[in-house]
């Protein structure tokens, strides 16, 4: 033990240096503590190899509308087949990355046509299983034709490889005004309830593409879930703790909790944030996918004109403890111009009113705006607005193709909403 003297030449002291200096190396080559302890505990977090992905339409040829049943003996109808079986909890049908095209290589038709078990609406359920999982998909948008031919011929064969029934609903902000994302968010949740009672809501913005299918479009049961975590834009990190954007999920128990969306936020910037500190001061907390599973790719654009950045969103995110409660499901107004149900969505025209603060009589100069893709994606017949622009929260008027208008049913979870929209509970703080 002579060696290990006190003089700083002695060789064991020589070995601690050395031995200390490559730990401290160690330590932030591998991402400080955190990473530290992924390498020396075992983790079962599975790895995917994003440099060879699978095509988008991948095992789709698996999908096949079973047979009819045989008919009774004689000329009577088709005898009841027997119940299928629920689907797996994880699908055989997950291939893990796959390439994204950031442009259609297809036009509306020809995507259509490779999709042949999604009906009207955008509407698809398993043919062989029973579904678990019951997703509506929520697009705010206006004037991104490419990227909305982007996202259908992406996200429908995405979908189906889940087995789980779902609809996209795009939600197409009617005139000029200044955008709002989170008002045409609650909008779009609004309407795919009364519709049908969907067990999961999705916000998915019109330019984020996933790259792996093992990133299931379903809610947690318990909070909120926030599945873009990895996106190409930020080099594939998330960009702070509270980020909440691009791709998100609640319940219709989640979203009533947190009394829906704010619908102050004209322009870019600012919702995310507010919607995250909806979540924590409703009582809950935001849970996310692994960041290996949360892959996105955004399609590059330039700034939208009317969606210009929000000058008042940080004097709005220093409200949102006071305004929370009186600000969104409960105060939502808009008008619905239109309901179509094309070939692979379907097509939500509405009028959510414009700033307060702009001059009295300042109308939008264009009704139903045209698309100027060669696929007619969003073409609209025009409809005029009435004179009495009334708020529609309840019993909203849908006009029909043949002019007649029709009062939209309401589902269960609709008319839950319906009763919570003027007294949310205040018990859940």
């Amino acid at each position: 033990m002579a060696c290990c003297g006190h003089s700083l030449g002695s060789p064991c002291t020589l070995a601690l240096l050395v031995g200390f200096q490559f730990a401290f190396v160690l330590y932030f080559s591998l991402g400080g503590f955190r990473g530290l302890v992924s390498v020396l505990v075992h983790t079962t977090e599975q790895e995917f190899d994003y440099s060879r992905p699978h095509d988008v339409y991948t095992n789709l040829s698996h999908l096949r509308a079973p047979p009819p049943p045989p008919r009774n003996a004689g000329t009577g109808a088709p005898t009841t087949g027997p119940p299928l079986a629920t689907c797996q909890i994880v699908s055989p049908l997950l291939v893990g990355p796959v390439s994204v095209h950031l442009s259609s290589p297809l036009t509306l038709e020809e995507i259509r046509t490779k999709n042949p078990l999604v009906l009207p609406g955008g509407r698809y359920r398993p043919p062989d299983c029973e579904p678990r999982h019951h997703t509506a998909i929520v697009v705010p948008y206006r004037n991104r034709q490419t990227h909305l031919l982007a996202l259908l011929y992406h996200l429908h064969p995405f979908l189906q490889r889940q087995q789980i029934h779902y609809s996209i609903y795009i939600v197409q902000q009617w005139g000029n005004g200044t955008f709002n994302r989170a008002k045409l968010l609650n909008v779009g949740v609004r309407e795919a309830l009364r519709d049908e009672d969907w067990n999961c809501i999705f916000l998915h913005d019109v330019d984020l593409l996933p790259e792996n299918d093992h990133n299931t479009y379903t809610c947690h049961k318990q909070f909120p879930t926030h599945l873009s975590v990895a996106m190409d834009k930020f080099k594939y990190r998330l960009p702070y703790p509270q980020y909440f954007g691009g791709v998100s999920a609640v319940t219709p128990d989640q979203y009533m909790k947190m009394n829906g969306f704010p619908n102050q936020y004209w322009g870019w910037g600012g919702e995310d944030d507010d919607i995250a500190a909806r979540v924590r001061l409703s009582g809950m907390k935001i849970v996310r996918p692994p960041v290996a599973v949360g892959h996105y790719k955004m399609i590059k654009h330039r700034g939208d004109r009317g969606n210009e950045q929000n000058p008042h969103r940080f004097d709005l995110l220093k409200r949102t403890r006071l305004n929370w409660r009186s600000d969104g499901l409960n105060s939502l107004t808009y008008e619905l111009l239109s309901k179509e149900q094309e070939p692979l969505y379907t097509n939500l025209t509405v009028n959510i009113g414009e700033e307060l603060h702009h001059p009295q009589g300042k109308t939008a100069t264009a009704l139903h705006p045209r698309s100027a893709s060669k696929t007619g994606a969003l073409d609209h017949q025009e409809t005029k607005l009435s004179e009495s622009k009334a708020a529609v929260l309840v019993n909203v008027t849908v006009t029909r193709p043949d002019g007649m208008k029709t009062e939209a049913p309401q589902t269960k979870a609709a008319n839950k909403m319906t009763q919570a929209k003027t007294n949310v509970n205040a018990s859940h703080l």
